[in-house]
């Protein structure tokens, strides 16, 4: 009889991964993959061996470890339906694990014959591979044989550079999501005057009625930092285009960096967990805390191990030894390493005035982007204290506790520098209003309220410049904008300010897929 070959459990661990990756595709790089495919195959094959050594028979040992892989890949998302209904992890875990239990007894147990049946989970198993395998296939295919875009120019000619001595230290702070002093008041009851008066207090512009240029972070940052808008891709790359790689380069290669490392400049990037600015291989200096690869992470959020990574207590003797990319989702949990980066970030912030340097500073910070991890006085709030406050009251809170940190921190950056600094405080966008939240993806903002286009687009947006000088801002100054003042003001460009406009996709699918929607935003 011809021998028949188990490859189902192989194919089922690769399945999850790719069916993860394949949802995703428009937003995950395929280097991104490479490092869990390799985890999950070699898991599996050592879990197939064990197995087969331990039941001498590769069918049952087969047949145990697909079971323990449905199970133990699907517990994420039925943890995310079932929480709806009122049922937690406490609940949910130990009743996983005795289906893994009693599936495990069942097939070492069962008297009939596993020929028939590993037959059928092979072909299974392939054609579950297949269907997520075509989508990637045909979207990175279509991603490789687009025609590259050619950059625009920001400038006119060469860049005029004026006296360089003295260079003043330059901190981009993008503080993620930080509504307006009106989003704030109309959406969130909340005054935000005393923070607003401390930064103009302390020779701060604070431009009122900014707005936001997208309404999303990739199209945000590649806009503000190449200082120009970015509606061009959707006709070169196609409006139906998907694969959001190209904005991802112009987050990491960008021609504010460039720029200023011609002039000497030390560039520093202050990360995240989101992959676009988890780390930039073209600074200087990395700075983060935790930052496991954003797809690793949220494959693990799909599996029994996810409860690990919530609140638990930091589990820390036997991952002592362990990578700081693979130990870092279960020590202290996903909400407690947020906490934990932010805090960092901030401290290492402080410190950049005493490097000799004259230092560019990108900072990227989640402090008011969910999840919500800070309390009123920063400390640290657990998921189920987070789920007993209004979604307002989570948010406000977080707003509270970034100003105070950023106050301390702003005495620290312009006390402590020998040279007056640049500070840019700026968000990217403001919170996103509520019926996006329900349903992200299926979500039309070409059928967006104007009050919930107000609430997206209105954001924080205050420049400290060394000399005082705030003739040339204005109320309105949006990002595209801010580095082509600056580097007028300061490196003798001459480059036109270009109209401050806002734009929005009406699909979350269609990201380039661009319209005009300044006239719907009315001041706040």
């Amino acid at each position: 009889m011809k021998r028949l070959v188990v490859v189902h459990p192989i194919l089922f661990a690769l399945f999850f991964v790719l069916a993860l990756y394949s949802y995703n595709v428009a937003e995950v790089s395929p280097s991104e993959i490479v490092l869990p495919i390799s985890i999950v195959l070699g898991g599996t094959l050592l879990l197939l061996l064990l197995s087969r050594l331990l039941f001498r028979d590769i069918r049952k040992a087969g047949l145990v470890v697909s079971i323990f892989l449905v199970l133990f890949f699907s517990y994420g998302h039925v943890s995310g339906v079932v929480e709806n209904w009122g049922i937690t992890y406490k609940v949910l875990v130990p009743i996983w694990a005795l289906l893994i239990v009693g599936g495990g007894f069942w097939a070492v147990h069962t008297r009939r014959g596993l020929r028939k049946l590993t037959r059928v989970l092979n072909v299974m198993a392939i054609a579950l591979v297949i269907v997520p395998s075509i989508n990637i296939t045909v979207n990175e295919a279509r991603a490789a044989s687009s025609d590259p875009v050619a950059a625009e120019d920001t400038h006119n000619g060469e860049f005029h550079v004026g006296e360089t001595d003295g260079l003043p230290d330059i901190y981009y702070i993008v503080m993620d999501r930080y509504a307006s002093a009106g989003t704030l008041e109309e959406f969130y009851d909340f005054d935000n005057s005393e923070f607003l008066d401390y930064l103009s207090n302390k020779g701060f512009y604070v431009a009122g009625a900014s707005k936001a240029n997208y309404l999303k972070t990739h199209l945000a940052l590649a806009s503000s930092l190449n200082m120009k808008y970015i509606n061009y891709l959707g006709d070169e790359l196609g409006r139906d285009f998907t694969d959001l790689g190209r904005t991802y380069q112009m987050v990491e290669d960008y021609e504010v960096w460039r720029f200023l490392k011609a002039k000497g400049y030390k560039f520093m990037h202050f990360g995240t967990d989101w992959e676009p600015t988890r780390k930039n291989d073209y600074a200087d200096i990395n700075v983060n805390r935790g930052d496991t690869p954003e797809f690793s992470r949220t494959l693990l959020r799909t599996t029994m191990l996810y409860p690990l990574a919530l609140d638990t207590p930091q589990i820390t003797l036997w991952l002592d030894g362990l990578p700081s990319w693979l130990k870092a989702p279960f020590v202290g949990g996903f909400r407690q390493g947020k906490w934990d980066r932010i805090l960092y970030k901030f401290d290492q912030l402080a410190d950049v005035p005493h490097t000799k340097e004259p230092t560019f500073v990108f900072a990227h910070m989640l402090i008011t982007h969910p999840p919500f991890v800070f309390d009123e006085d920063g400390g640290y709030r657990s998921e189920e204290e987070a789920k007993g406050n209004t979604r307002e009251a989570n948010y406000v809170d977080q707003v509270l506790f970034a100003n105070d940190k950023l106050r301390s921190l702003i005495d620290h950056l312009i006390s402590d520098s020998d040279v007056p600094p640049i500070i840019i405080l700026q968000a990217d966008e403001g919170p996103f209003p509520v019926r996006y939240a329900l349903d992200e993806f299926d979500f039309r903002w070409d059928e967006a309220t104007e009050e919930e286009l107000r609430e997206k687009m209105g954001i924080l947006n205050a420049i400290y410049l060394p000399e005082g000088d705030t003739s040339v801002l204005y109320p309105s100054i949006s990002p595209v904008n801010t580095f082509r003042v600056i580097f007028n003001r300061y490196f003798g460009t001459d480059l036109e300010l270009l109209p401050d406009r806002s734009y929005a996709f009406a699909s979350q699918r269609y990201q380039y897929d661009l319209f005009d929607i300044t006239d719907k935003l009315t001041p706040n």
